[in-house]
């Protein structure tokens, strides 16, 4: 993982940990001393925190330092991510049932018209 990454998981913890809480940034930058504007640099990965920043910043959520920067703090997936995902797994579902399906009702045709065939058979002889 690069600086850029860390910073990224950095800012979703912090906006995760502020949600959580049901907490603006203000109240954060109250509960911490920071300023907002500082705030708002570190959530956009604008600005990398001097450790006694990150000091403030978990002492204000009453967590670790090491768990702004957790990895697995990340948000869960986008509903939209879910849905084209289940979609996908919907799709190839039906495609094979499709397959199925249509194999079998060409072998339901098939009998269908031998049956037909040999009724019309029956009534010419």
């Amino acid at each position: 993982m690069d600086g850029t990454e860390v910073r990224a998981v950095l800012a979703r913890n912090i906006k995760a940990f502020r949600g959580r809480k049901n907490w603006s940034q203000a109240d954060l930058a109250e509960k911490s001393g920071l300023s907002i504007v500082y705030l708002s640099d570190i959530e956009r990965g604008n600005k990398w925190p001097y450790l006694d920043t990150l000091v403030k910043i978990a002492g204000a959520f009453k967590v670790e330092i090491y768990e702004l920067l957790k990895p697995e703090n990340t948000p869960p997936p986008t509903v939209s991510k879910i849905l084209t995902e289940y979609n996908e797994e919907v799709i190839a579902i039906l495609e094979k049932s499709f397959e199925i399906a249509k194999k079998y009702t060409s072998q339901s045709l098939t009998a269908m018209q031998e049956q037909h065939s040999a009724i019309l058979n029956s009534r010419h002889k």
